[in-house]
Protein backbone atom coordinates (compact mmCIF):
# COMPACT_ATOMS: atom_id res chain seq x y z
CA UNK A 1 0.00 0.00 0.00
CA UNK A 2 1.22 3.52 -0.76
CA UNK A 3 2.25 5.83 2.08
CA UNK A 4 -0.54 7.38 4.11
CA UNK A 5 -1.46 10.94 3.20
CA UNK A 6 -2.60 13.46 5.82
CA UNK A 7 -4.41 16.70 5.10
CA UNK A 8 -6.12 19.64 6.72
CA UNK A 9 -9.48 20.89 5.52
CA UNK A 10 -11.26 24.21 6.09
CA UNK A 11 -14.18 26.17 4.69
CA UNK A 12 -12.59 29.44 5.77
CA UNK A 13 -14.69 29.76 8.92
CA UNK A 14 -14.61 33.40 10.05
CA UNK A 15 -12.50 33.39 13.26
CA UNK A 16 -12.30 35.75 16.21
CA UNK A 17 -9.34 37.99 16.98
CA UNK A 18 -7.73 38.18 20.43
CA UNK A 19 -10.49 40.49 21.67
CA UNK A 20 -13.22 37.99 20.73
CA UNK A 21 -14.43 40.00 17.74
CA UNK A 22 -15.13 38.21 14.43
CA UNK A 23 -12.71 39.37 11.75
CA UNK A 24 -13.64 40.47 8.23
CA UNK A 25 -14.06 37.98 5.39
CA UNK A 26 -10.90 39.42 3.82
CA UNK A 27 -8.82 38.82 6.93
CA UNK A 28 -10.33 35.34 7.31
CA UNK A 29 -9.11 34.46 3.82
CA UNK A 30 -5.63 35.82 4.53
CA UNK A 31 -5.63 33.82 7.75
CA UNK A 32 -6.22 30.59 5.82
CA UNK A 33 -3.21 31.39 3.64
CA UNK A 34 -1.06 31.84 6.76
CA UNK A 35 -2.36 28.53 8.14
CA UNK A 36 -1.53 26.78 4.87
CA UNK A 37 2.06 28.05 5.06
CA UNK A 38 2.30 26.77 8.65
CA UNK A 39 0.79 23.43 7.61
CA UNK A 40 3.51 22.98 5.02
CA UNK A 41 6.22 23.93 7.51
CA UNK A 42 4.97 21.33 10.00
CA UNK A 43 4.77 18.44 7.55
CA UNK A 44 1.12 18.28 6.46
CA UNK A 45 0.70 16.69 3.00
CA UNK A 46 -2.47 18.39 1.68
CA UNK A 47 -4.50 21.54 2.31
CA UNK A 48 -8.13 21.32 1.13
CA UNK A 49 -10.50 24.29 0.93
CA UNK A 50 -14.25 23.90 0.71
CA UNK A 51 -16.68 26.01 -1.33
CA UNK A 52 -19.54 27.68 0.53
CA UNK A 53 -21.84 30.63 0.02
CA UNK A 54 -22.89 31.39 3.59
CA UNK A 55 -21.98 34.16 6.06
CA UNK A 56 -20.10 31.80 8.40
CA UNK A 57 -17.56 30.87 5.73
CA UNK A 58 -15.24 33.22 3.85
CA UNK A 59 -14.20 30.92 1.00
CA UNK A 60 -16.53 30.81 -2.00
CA UNK A 61 -13.84 30.18 -4.65
CA UNK A 62 -11.32 27.67 -3.25
CA UNK A 63 -9.14 27.76 -6.35
CA UNK A 64 -8.56 31.51 -5.99
CA UNK A 65 -7.26 31.08 -2.45
CA UNK A 66 -5.29 28.02 -3.50
CA UNK A 67 -3.60 30.12 -6.19
CA UNK A 68 -2.48 32.55 -3.50
CA UNK A 69 -1.21 29.70 -1.34
CA UNK A 70 0.64 28.25 -4.34
CA UNK A 71 2.85 31.32 -4.52
CA UNK A 72 3.85 31.02 -0.83
CA UNK A 73 4.47 27.27 -0.62
CA UNK A 74 6.61 24.69 -2.38
CA UNK A 75 5.56 21.19 -1.31
CA UNK A 76 2.04 20.92 0.12
CA UNK A 77 -0.65 19.66 -2.25
CA UNK A 78 -3.53 22.08 -2.88
CA UNK A 79 -7.06 20.75 -3.12
CA UNK A 80 -10.68 21.82 -3.06
CA UNK A 81 -12.89 20.08 -0.56
CA UNK A 82 -15.33 20.19 -2.36
CA UNK A 83 -15.95 22.06 -5.59
CA UNK A 84 -19.73 22.07 -6.14
CA UNK A 85 -19.68 20.91 -9.75
CA UNK A 86 -23.48 20.85 -10.10
CA UNK A 87 -23.74 24.65 -9.93
CA UNK A 88 -20.53 25.41 -11.81
CA UNK A 89 -19.31 24.97 -15.37
CA UNK A 90 -17.00 21.97 -15.89
CA UNK A 91 -14.91 23.79 -18.49
CA UNK A 92 -14.26 26.72 -16.15
CA UNK A 93 -13.54 24.38 -13.23
CA UNK A 94 -10.92 22.58 -15.31
CA UNK A 95 -9.39 25.86 -16.46
CA UNK A 96 -9.19 27.29 -12.96
CA UNK A 97 -7.59 24.20 -11.46
CA UNK A 98 -5.17 23.70 -14.33
CA UNK A 99 -4.12 27.30 -13.67
CA UNK A 100 -3.54 26.50 -9.98
CA UNK A 101 -1.61 23.44 -11.14
CA UNK A 102 0.64 25.70 -13.20
CA UNK A 103 1.23 28.16 -10.36
CA UNK A 104 2.01 25.34 -7.92
CA UNK A 105 4.24 23.28 -10.23
CA UNK A 106 1.79 20.39 -10.41
CA UNK A 107 0.39 20.33 -6.87
CA UNK A 108 -3.29 21.02 -7.63
CA UNK A 109 -6.13 18.61 -6.92
CA UNK A 110 -9.88 18.98 -7.26
CA UNK A 111 -12.49 17.12 -5.23
CA UNK A 112 -15.80 17.23 -7.06
CA UNK A 113 -19.06 16.99 -5.19
CA UNK A 114 -22.73 17.86 -5.11
CA UNK A 115 -22.24 19.77 -1.87
CA UNK A 116 -23.99 19.42 1.48
CA UNK A 117 -25.46 22.94 1.16
CA UNK A 118 -27.68 24.24 -1.61
CA UNK A 119 -27.13 28.02 -1.55
CA UNK A 120 -25.12 27.92 -4.77
CA UNK A 121 -28.08 26.63 -6.81
CA UNK A 122 -30.34 29.70 -6.62
CA UNK A 123 -27.29 31.98 -6.47
CA UNK A 124 -26.13 30.84 -9.90
CA UNK A 125 -29.56 30.23 -11.40
CA UNK A 126 -29.93 26.45 -11.11
CA UNK A 127 -33.11 24.58 -10.24
CA UNK A 128 -32.84 22.24 -7.26
CA UNK A 129 -35.21 19.86 -9.02
CA UNK A 130 -32.31 19.22 -11.42
CA UNK A 131 -29.98 18.30 -8.53
CA UNK A 132 -29.20 14.79 -9.76
CA UNK A 133 -29.09 15.33 -13.52
CA UNK A 134 -26.82 18.38 -13.17
CA UNK A 135 -24.14 16.36 -11.43
CA UNK A 136 -24.56 13.33 -13.70
CA UNK A 137 -24.06 15.37 -16.86
CA UNK A 138 -21.32 17.62 -15.55
CA UNK A 139 -19.15 14.86 -14.13
CA UNK A 140 -19.42 13.08 -17.47
CA UNK A 141 -18.15 16.21 -19.22
CA UNK A 142 -15.41 16.77 -16.64
CA UNK A 143 -14.13 13.23 -17.15
CA UNK A 144 -13.77 13.99 -20.87
CA UNK A 145 -12.00 17.29 -20.17
CA UNK A 146 -9.42 15.46 -18.05
CA UNK A 147 -8.18 13.70 -21.18
CA UNK A 148 -6.91 17.16 -22.29
CA UNK A 149 -7.97 16.56 -25.88
CA UNK A 150 -10.63 18.29 -28.02
CA UNK A 151 -14.03 17.44 -26.55
CA UNK A 152 -17.32 16.67 -28.24
CA UNK A 153 -20.16 16.39 -25.74
CA UNK A 154 -23.95 16.74 -25.58
CA UNK A 155 -26.22 17.21 -22.56
CA UNK A 156 -29.49 18.79 -21.48
CA UNK A 157 -28.30 21.36 -18.89
CA UNK A 158 -25.35 22.93 -20.69
CA UNK A 159 -24.64 23.91 -24.32
CA UNK A 160 -23.03 21.16 -26.36
CA UNK A 161 -19.34 21.15 -27.27
CA UNK A 162 -18.09 20.23 -30.73
CA UNK A 163 -14.40 19.38 -30.94
CA UNK A 164 -13.69 22.10 -28.36
CA UNK A 165 -10.11 22.40 -27.11
CA UNK A 166 -9.71 23.74 -23.57
CA UNK A 167 -6.74 25.68 -22.18
CA UNK A 168 -4.50 25.87 -20.24
CA UNK A 169 -3.43 22.28 -20.24
CA UNK A 170 -1.44 20.83 -17.36
CA UNK A 171 2.28 20.21 -17.80
CA UNK A 172 1.91 16.60 -16.66
CA UNK A 173 -1.24 15.91 -18.69
CA UNK A 174 -2.97 14.84 -15.48
CA UNK A 175 -5.10 16.83 -13.03
CA UNK A 176 -5.70 14.75 -9.89
CA UNK A 177 -9.46 14.52 -9.42
CA UNK A 178 -11.41 12.96 -6.54
CA UNK A 179 -15.13 12.70 -5.89
CA UNK A 180 -16.44 13.59 -2.45
CA UNK A 181 -19.30 11.39 -1.20
CA UNK A 182 -21.44 11.83 1.89
CA UNK A 183 -23.14 8.44 2.07
CA UNK A 184 -25.00 7.67 -1.17
CA UNK A 185 -24.29 4.21 -2.63
CA UNK A 186 -25.12 5.53 -6.10
CA UNK A 187 -22.48 8.23 -5.71
CA UNK A 188 -19.92 5.58 -4.76
CA UNK A 189 -20.81 3.52 -7.85
CA UNK A 190 -20.60 6.61 -10.09
CA UNK A 191 -17.14 7.41 -8.71
CA UNK A 192 -15.99 3.87 -9.44
CA UNK A 193 -17.47 4.02 -12.96
CA UNK A 194 -15.22 6.97 -13.86
CA UNK A 195 -12.20 5.53 -12.04
CA UNK A 196 -11.87 8.51 -9.71
CA UNK A 197 -10.47 8.26 -6.18
CA UNK A 198 -13.17 8.32 -3.50
CA UNK A 199 -13.20 10.81 -0.60
CA UNK A 200 -15.79 9.99 2.06
CA UNK A 201 -17.16 12.75 4.29
CA UNK A 202 -17.58 11.15 7.72
CA UNK A 203 -18.98 13.93 9.88
CA UNK A 204 -21.03 11.96 12.40
CA UNK A 205 -21.47 8.54 13.89
CA UNK A 206 -19.01 5.66 14.04
CA UNK A 207 -16.47 5.64 11.19
CA UNK A 208 -16.86 1.87 10.91
CA UNK A 209 -20.35 2.24 9.46
CA UNK A 210 -18.73 3.50 6.23
CA UNK A 211 -16.82 0.25 5.66
CA UNK A 212 -19.57 -1.08 3.33
CA UNK A 213 -19.13 1.98 1.08
CA UNK A 214 -15.43 1.28 0.71
CA UNK A 215 -16.20 -2.36 -0.07
CA UNK A 216 -18.81 -1.24 -2.62
CA UNK A 217 -16.27 1.09 -4.27
CA UNK A 218 -13.73 -1.72 -4.58
CA UNK A 219 -16.28 -4.17 -5.97
CA UNK A 220 -17.64 -1.58 -8.42
CA UNK A 221 -14.21 -0.68 -9.79
CA UNK A 222 -13.58 -4.37 -10.33
CA UNK A 223 -16.87 -4.67 -12.22
CA UNK A 224 -16.20 -1.59 -14.37
CA UNK A 225 -12.54 -2.45 -14.94
CA UNK A 226 -11.38 0.85 -13.43
CA UNK A 227 -8.76 1.49 -10.75
CA UNK A 228 -9.59 1.14 -7.06
CA UNK A 229 -7.52 4.01 -5.68
CA UNK A 230 -6.75 4.31 -1.95
CA UNK A 231 -9.88 5.81 -0.35
CA UNK A 232 -9.74 9.06 1.61
CA UNK A 233 -11.85 10.24 4.53
CA UNK A 234 -12.38 13.63 6.07
CA UNK A 235 -13.83 14.38 9.49
CA UNK A 236 -14.09 17.38 11.82
CA UNK A 237 -11.87 17.96 14.83
CA UNK A 238 -9.83 20.36 16.89
CA UNK A 239 -6.50 19.98 18.67
CA UNK A 240 -5.14 21.81 21.72
CA UNK A 241 -2.53 21.02 24.33
CA UNK A 242 -5.01 19.38 26.71
CA UNK A 243 -8.36 17.59 26.36
CA UNK A 244 -11.00 19.06 28.66
CA UNK A 245 -9.34 22.30 29.75
CA UNK A 246 -8.48 23.56 26.27
CA UNK A 247 -9.68 21.52 23.30
CA UNK A 248 -13.31 21.01 24.34
CA UNK A 249 -13.57 24.35 26.10
CA UNK A 250 -12.34 26.18 23.00
CA UNK A 251 -14.30 24.10 20.49
CA UNK A 252 -17.72 23.46 22.07
CA UNK A 253 -19.28 26.97 22.21
CA UNK A 254 -18.38 27.76 18.60
CA UNK A 255 -19.38 24.29 17.43
CA UNK A 256 -22.80 24.65 19.11
CA UNK A 257 -23.48 28.03 17.49
CA UNK A 258 -22.84 26.85 13.95
CA UNK A 259 -24.36 23.38 14.47
CA UNK A 260 -27.60 24.87 15.82
CA UNK A 261 -27.75 27.53 13.10
CA UNK A 262 -27.47 24.95 10.35
CA UNK A 263 -29.65 22.50 12.26
CA UNK A 264 -32.48 25.03 12.44
CA UNK A 265 -32.55 25.11 8.63
CA UNK A 266 -32.67 21.31 8.44
CA UNK A 267 -35.14 20.60 11.22
CA UNK A 268 -32.62 19.35 13.78
CA UNK A 269 -33.07 20.05 17.51
CA UNK A 270 -30.34 22.07 19.29
CA UNK A 271 -27.29 19.94 19.99
CA UNK A 272 -26.77 18.94 23.63
CA UNK A 273 -23.43 18.74 25.44
CA UNK A 274 -24.03 15.03 26.06
CA UNK A 275 -24.36 14.37 22.31
CA UNK A 276 -21.18 16.32 21.70
CA UNK A 277 -19.27 14.29 24.28
CA UNK A 278 -20.60 11.03 22.86
CA UNK A 279 -19.53 12.03 19.34
CA UNK A 280 -16.03 12.69 20.65
CA UNK A 281 -15.86 9.38 22.51
CA UNK A 282 -17.55 7.11 19.98
CA UNK A 283 -18.29 9.05 16.80
CA UNK A 284 -16.46 11.21 14.28
CA UNK A 285 -15.36 14.29 16.21
CA UNK A 286 -11.58 14.26 16.70
CA UNK A 287 -11.31 16.68 19.63
CA UNK A 288 -8.55 16.76 22.23
CA UNK A 289 -4.85 16.71 22.92
CA UNK A 290 -2.43 15.40 20.28
CA UNK A 291 -2.33 12.00 21.99
CA UNK A 292 -6.13 11.71 22.13
CA UNK A 293 -6.63 12.73 18.51
CA UNK A 294 -3.77 10.58 17.23
CA UNK A 295 -5.13 7.44 18.89
CA UNK A 296 -8.60 8.04 17.49
CA UNK A 297 -7.32 8.81 13.98
CA UNK A 298 -5.21 5.65 13.98
CA UNK A 299 -8.23 3.54 15.01
CA UNK A 300 -10.35 4.94 12.18
CA UNK A 301 -7.62 4.58 9.57
CA UNK A 302 -6.96 1.00 10.61
CA UNK A 303 -10.66 0.08 10.78
CA UNK A 304 -11.43 1.41 7.30
CA UNK A 305 -8.11 0.83 5.59
CA UNK A 306 -8.07 4.32 4.08
CA UNK A 307 -5.04 5.86 2.41
CA UNK A 308 -5.74 9.48 3.30
CA UNK A 309 -7.15 11.31 6.32
CA UNK A 310 -8.12 15.00 6.17
CA UNK A 311 -9.02 16.77 9.41
CA UNK A 312 -11.54 19.62 9.16
CA UNK A 313 -9.69 21.78 11.66
CA UNK A 314 -12.08 24.76 11.85
CA UNK A 315 -15.66 24.79 13.11
CA UNK A 316 -17.09 28.21 13.76
CA UNK A 317 -15.30 31.24 15.17
CA UNK A 318 -12.41 29.73 17.13
CA UNK A 319 -9.76 32.33 18.02
CA UNK A 320 -6.97 32.81 15.48
CA UNK A 321 -4.27 31.89 17.99
CA UNK A 322 -6.05 28.63 18.83
CA UNK A 323 -6.40 27.75 15.14
CA UNK A 324 -2.71 28.31 14.50
CA UNK A 325 -1.85 26.15 17.51
CA UNK A 326 -4.17 23.41 16.22
CA UNK A 327 -2.41 23.39 12.83
CA UNK A 328 1.00 23.32 14.51
CA UNK A 329 0.06 20.43 16.81
CA UNK A 330 -1.48 18.44 13.96
CA UNK A 331 1.71 18.55 11.91
CA UNK A 332 4.35 18.31 14.62
CA UNK A 333 2.67 16.03 17.18
CA UNK A 334 -0.40 14.22 15.85
CA UNK A 335 0.90 12.95 12.52
CA UNK A 336 4.15 11.44 13.86
CA UNK A 337 2.13 9.70 16.60
CA UNK A 338 -0.40 8.29 14.12
CA UNK A 339 2.38 6.93 11.93
CA UNK A 340 4.10 5.35 14.94
CA UNK A 341 0.86 3.75 16.19
CA UNK A 342 0.06 2.28 12.78
CA UNK A 343 3.64 1.07 12.32
CA UNK A 344 3.37 -0.87 15.59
Amino acid sequence: MSALVFGLDTFGDVPEDDSGTPVSDARAIRQVVDEAVLAEETGVDVLALGEHHRPEFAISTPETVLAGIATRTERIRLSSGVTVLSSDDPVRVFQRFSTVDALSNGRAEVILGRGSFTESFPLFGYDLSDYDVLFEEKIELFAKLLEEKPVTWNGTKRPALDNADVFPKTESGHLTTWVGVGGSPQSVIRTAHYGFPLMIAIIGGSPERFAPYIDLYQRATDKFGTTAHPVGMHSPGFIADTDEEEARELHWPHYKVIRDRIGALRGWPPVRKEEYANEIEHGSLYIGSPETVARKMARAIKALGVGRFDLIYTTGAQPITARLRAVELYGTKVLPMVRDILAD
